[in-house]
């Protein structure tokens, strides 16, 4: 499974300041709950923290089924891509 988010950066300095994991361990194919110990509390600190990245209301329910970064990344790609304005905040 290859990254082509342009919030793979952004996502990964996140996880690494908020939740104090090691940057080599997160991959597009890390399990947030599993690899890298994210419980449901953090899972809402994730949410909020890419809320204000993306600067958009994330919806619990497009996150029910998240489960590894790429997951997480095809959210936020896919909640950018509503706007059309997917590559704005990349750059």
């Amino acid at each position: 499974m290859s990254n082509t988010s342009p919030y793979f950066d952004q996502l990964k300095a996140i996880l690494v300041d908020t939740f104090e994991i090691e940057a080599d361990d997160i991959t597009p194919e890390a399990s947030l709950y599993e690899d890298l110990d994210i419980d449901s509390i953090d899972a809402v600190d994730l949410v909020v923290q890419l809320r204000e990245l993306t600067g958009k209301k994330i919806k619990p329910e497009d996150f029910k089924s998240v489960r590894t970064i790429q997951d997480v990344l095809d959210a936020v790609d896919a909640l950018m891509a509503e706007d059309g304005n997917a590559q704005d905040l990349a750059q």
